[in-house]
């Protein structure tokens, strides 16, 4: 794969990157370059997870070394009790090869790294309190505020977690660091002041968010606005029949889950996206793309109803590894929650 097809592979569906200059440098200097996605445990893992596991494979076929960090001691900094740590990332560290199964992703370049396992050592911690000496209260506050939950009695941990991110990236030896666009202000904060200790910054890659079922961010600690990676068929089924989707209106979360997930697999797969209907209702709809998903649904050609339906049975195929393995990650859970 050349270089322009690997920029554009790793662009697609992205939110912004910053930059797309010394990404494009680093395709042609480096054959495999190293990207990570920190990922703390906190809430259940849900199906918008996949959007993240997407582009991560994205990154793997572009020939990157991916790591991806389940950061229990960040959890901790964002209120998950310090007992169920371990337990959480137990469930983590066996759900998340399940889903690059569920998408036929080869993993030989991928690694799962646990945070504690370097977070504790004495040069991180040095370097944590070197940048506490000049990034400023309000500086990890702002850096933190859309990640962090502070409520109205903000712990000292939310100011140490901006720090510890940007330190990662570093202790990891990365040349990209990926995430959601709520991630943007750390990112930045690393950008900033990584070259204030002698290191170099690094390139941030973001996704959107996408809406959850009710109409908000699709949220591990909002039941209603989300599938668990477990839910039965039965439960997934349910959930689609009660999410806000108003016909016409293309601002919901399942085109979103359409757009980012369902129709990046069909388009690596060379297949077609199908809406099954009655022949009294005009028989079955193919797609191809996302763009003619949302031109139909905009005019009232798709009925919210078949739209439901045929979401409902793509998810329900992407969750068939977890479903293979639920009485395993049952337990899991059971200890981690």
């Amino acid at each position: 794969m050349d270089t322009d097809k690997k920029l554009e592979l790793i662009k697609r569906n992205t939110e912004e990157i910053v930059t797309e200059q010394e990404l494009k440098e680093l395709l042609k200097k480096k054959k495999n370059p190293v990207v990570y996605l920190g990922v703390s445990i906190t809430g259940r893992p849900h199906v918008g997870y996949f959007v993240w596991v997407l582009k991560l494979a994205d990154f793997l076929k572009a020939g990157f070394k991916v790591k991806l960090l389940l950061a229990d001691l960040h959890g901790a900094m964002d209120n998950c009790p310090w007992e169920v740590l371990e337990k959480r990332y137990d469930y983590y560290s066996k759900l998340i090869p399940l889903m690059f199964e569920a998408i036929n992703v080869n993993i030989k370049n991928f690694e799962i790294v646990k945070g504690s396992d370097y977070q504790l050592k004495k040069e991180y911690m040095f370097d944590v309190l070197r940048v506490s000496t000049f990034a400023s209260i309000n500086d990890c506050k702002r850096a933190a505020s859309e990640v962090v939950k502070f409520g109205d009695n903000p712990k000292l941990s939310g100011l140490i977690y901006p720090i510890m991110q940007m330190l990662d990236e570093e202790y990891l030896k990365v040349d990209v660091q990926y995430g959601g666009v709520d991630q943007r202000k750390i990112f930045m904060f690393a950008r900033e002041n990584h070259p204030k200790i002698g290191y170099k910054p690094r390139i941030e890659v973001m996704t959107p968010l996408i809406p959850g079922l009710i109409g908000k961010k699709m949220s591990s600690s909002d039941v209603k606005s989300k599938i668990d990676l477990v839910d039965t068929e039965e439960e997934v089924i349910n959930k689609i029949k009660e999410a806000e989707c108003v016909s016409g209106e293309i601002d919901n979360g399942l085109l979103a889950f359409l757009k980012n997930v369902v129709m990046v697999i069909k388009e690596d797969k060379n297949e077609k996206f199908i809406v099954e209907r009655p022949a009294k209702y005009g028989g079955n709809l193919e797609y191809e793309d996302y763009k003619g998903i949302e031109k139909d649904f905009k005019e009232k050609k798709l009925h919210p109803l078949d739209l439901k339906n045929s979401v409902a049975r793509e998810i329900n195929l992407l969750l068939k590894p977890m479903k293979r393995e639920r009485e395993k990650l049952l337990k899991l859970i059971k200890a981690a929650y």
